[in-house]
């Protein structure tokens, strides 16, 4: 029986970017575990991502279209680039042979890494609400003021909407303070809660016209893509995506 040695992955905070430096060997047996680590990562990442396999061993080739597929999914969320560190002439030689370099900024060293990000101008605001009576009520207000103030008045009414599902969600279905954060970049909106549960998210249909929530259908309307992420801190991330786009407006209200 083939035994695989696991990958590590060290997080060290830099003002730019947040560098992870992954060692080990990544091959079929580590691969889910370098995967979902950098995904985990990436939510707490603040303006984007850089990760070193100057130290890691890759056992199989065809395997570093990982990379590939975590920056395509860390820009739908959290909206952050991707680089990468390849110290050694080889790692380099194979990411572009397997054209990961289309997809991530690939250099040999941390401060070319660091500078190939693109960093769009980006705004965020983040908030903690208790579990209280009038929460729903506080997170419109508070996502109308954002919004209005970024100069998006377009997307306050599906955003306000979205937060407050994502919310009650977590107020019904888990025991703790929700943590709202709104980011705006290049026109595009990403509505965020975390909470503490591990458990994935379900947002479900709404089975009556009065019960609380908008319910999966709508939500899948709203927004461009949607989906749940765990965090590298603890719990998970459920996020929107919403955009300036024409159309009628969905006939909907929320508990």
């Amino acid at each position: 029986m083939t035994s695989f040695a696991p990958v590590h992955l060290a997080v060290a905070r830099h003002e730019q970017a947040t560098l992870v430096t992954v060692t080990g060997d990544l091959n079929p047996a580590s691969y889910s575990s370098l995967r979902d680590g950098l995904l985990k990562i990436a939510t707490d990442a603040r303006e984007g991502l850089v990760a070193d396999i100057s130290g890691l061993t890759i056992d199989d080739a065809s395997l570093v279209s990982v990379f590939s597929l975590i920056a395509m999914r860390i820009g739908d969320w959290p909206g952050i680039p991707l680089a990468m560190v390849a110290a050694g002439p080889a790692h380099r030689v194979l990411l572009a042979r397997h054209v990961v370099d289309r997809y991530v900024a690939v250099r040999a060293d941390l401060a070319a890494a660091t500078e190939a990000l693109d960093h769009p101008v980006r705004r965020r605001s983040e908030r903690t609400f208790g579990r209280a009576d009038r929460t729903s009520a506080s997170v419109r207000d508070f996502v109308t003021h954002k919004l209005t103030g970024w100069g998006v008045p377009e997307l306050v009414e599906d955003a306000r909407f979205i937060a407050t599902e994502l919310v009650e969600n977590v107020l019904r279905h888990t025991t703790s303070e929700p943590r709202l954060r709104l980011d705006l970049r290049q026109g595009i909106c990403t509505v965020a809660v975390a909470d503490q549960d591990t458990r994935p998210a379900m947002l479900l249909e709404r089975l009556a016209p009065f019960e609380p929530g908008l319910g999966l259908k709508l939500v899948t309307q709203i927004a461009r893509v949607w989906g749940c992420s765990r965090s590298w801190s603890g719990g998970k991330v459920v996020w929107a995506v919403l955009g300036r786009r024409p159309g009628t407006a969905v006939d909907r209200s929320a508990g």
